[in-house]
């Protein structure tokens, strides 16, 4: 009763039953990162050392992520989970650590987190004043909706790239002599035997089939039936079919090394727990003397700018999808805008880069959340994780599995262009655009910036100008500047 109560589970059509089993969902489907964001920041990924400690950015992680869901849960109530943001971590990598170096400062790892939570302090103070919340209210009802399904297209096109479905094309096709390839950014990967390609097609059927018959918890019914098919494979094929085993599609997989497997001779036990790692070596250890000098002001903003837009377009994508608009306004939007920004906060001071809201939301969304119960779930499971990481090891270490949970609630999403106004040109190109900018560049921010640049151009130039919030030129106006003055030359 409680529960219900404080949730309004049953003023919103739902139960405890299905926001725990989306809550648990949409923590699968975003469980990748508690092991990506260690591997990024710490330099694992990319054979170099920044100087950060691979446990403690992992304890900062899933801490982070807890705190700023759990607010979002508590204090906004929607079914929105957060977590260090994909982009960010690499921005703060491949960017604001050079930048770092460059002006002299020994420890540019400490610079760096001074910078990510000073942009966290001024989000904080814009979610204050209402700007943010004036934002979501100033976007016409076509361009939420194009932003939804430019999202929705995008982790998509996320889970086709994850399970290798999707490869870059090379430019130079072997042979003798070399062949030039077509001029292609992406293209289809054939090798359909390969073991990836497999257990997400296993994945994705049954998900589809599970959720086209109306089963409960389909999408996470998916995600734990190909982690069984791809555990089974990567135990029993090198024993019964060592012949199949040995055959270069099948080592190529990252089956045979990705999937995060316990080692010969660990106690059975031990495949599941473990003890956190300790947060000592990144926690309270940010340079703010350093991060607000003036050669870092300029990675400050462009923080500031890459969190208020992934916010935003998440948060209006998965609040569309899952009907929380009235009257083209998201009540509640300042409390749900504040949350991240306090989380960004939060992990600044643990050891981690910006926390932003996280698309995968919509997983739990199309599973049937709808309050922040939800949230609260996927919060818990953060803090869980740091004791289970030899589990989640195996789920997030091996995208194939995850992948068709992406899929599907891609698809879902799409049903949000049914309800962009077609037939005005000037509210359908902004949104078509959009939807193209978002997978296309890779980032919602990004995608999100060309269509409110061209939002108020083409309402201006048809006449129709009125038609505008002042808030979205002066929008428009920033991120012109921003992309010619800053942006090109980052």
């Amino acid at each position: 009763m409680g529960l219900d109560r404080f949730f309004r589970l049953s003023a919103n059509g739902t139960n405890a039953r299905t926001e725990i089993v989306a809550g648990l969902t949409t923590f699968l489907t975003m469980a990748y990162i508690i092991f990506v964001q260690p591997a990024v920041l710490s330099g694992a990924m990319f054979g170099f050392s920044t100087g950060m400690d691979f446990g403690a950015i992992t304890f900062a992680t899933c801490i982070s992520a807890a705190v700023a869901t759990a607010i979002m849960a508590l204090y906004a109530r929607y079914p929105i989970a957060l977590a260090p943001g994909m982009g960010e971590n690499f921005f703060f990598v491949f960017s604001v650590l050079p930048a770092a170096a460059a002006a002299g400062f020994a420890s540019p790892w400490q610079v760096g987190l001074g910078v990510v939570l000073i942009s966290g302090i001024l989000f904080v103070a814009l979610s204050l004043i209402g700007f943010r919340e004036a934002l979501v209210d100033a976007i016409s009802p076509s361009m939420k909706n194009g932003i939804a399904v430019g999202i929705g297209l995008f982790i998509a096109f996320i889970g086709l790239q994850n399970t290798g479905l999707i490869v870059t094309a090379a430019s130079i096709i072997p042979a003798d002599p070399p062949i030039l390839a077509p001029a292609t950014l992406v293209k289809l990967n054939t090798h359909f035997a390969s073991p990836d390609i497999l257990v997400f097609f296993f994945g994705l059927v049954l998900t589809a089939v599970l959720h086209t018959r109306r089963v409960r918890g389909s999408i996470l019914w998916g995600i734990l039936g190909a982690a069984a098919v791809s555990v089974a494979v990567r135990v029993l094929l090198p024993r019964l079919a060592p012949g199949l085993w040995a055959l270069p599609e099948v080592q190529a997989s990252r089956l045979a090394t990705h999937l995060h497997m316990p080692e010969a001779g660990v106690p059975f036990w031990q495949w599941f727990v473990s003890l956190p790692p300790s947060p000592a070596p990144t926690a309270f250890k940010m340079d703010l003397a350093g991060a607000l000098s003036l050669a870092m002001w300029p990675f400050i903003l462009i923080f500031l700018f890459m969190d208020v837009f992934d916010t935003i377009g998440t948060l209006v994508g998965v609040c569309e999808q899952a009907n929380f608009m009235v009257d083209n306004k998201l009540p509640r939007a300042n409390r749900a805008l504040l949350s991240d920004a306090a989380g960004t906060v939060v992990g600044a001071c643990l050891g981690t880069s910006t926390v932003t809201s996280f698309i995968e939301s919509a997983a739990g969304v199309e599973q049937g959340g709808r309050t922040g119960l939800t949230s609260l779930t996927t919060a818990l499971l953060f803090l869980l994780a740091l004791f289970f990481s030899p589990l989640i090891a195996l789920v997030g270490s091996y995208p194939p599995i995850t992948a068709p949970a992406l899929v599907v609630v891609g698809a879902m999403m799409m049903q949000n262009v049914r309800k962009i106004d077609w037939g005005d040109y000037s509210e359908a190109i902004p949104a078509f655009l959009t939807i193209l900018g978002i997978p296309l560049s890779y980032s919602i921010a990004d995608g999100l910036a060309l269509g409110f640049i061209s939002y108020p151009v083409v309402k201006f130039l048809a006449g129709r100008g009125r038609e505008v919030r002042w808030l979205m030129y002066v929008l428009a106006v920033v991120l012109a500047l921003y992309f010619v003055l800053v942006r090109a030359r980052l």
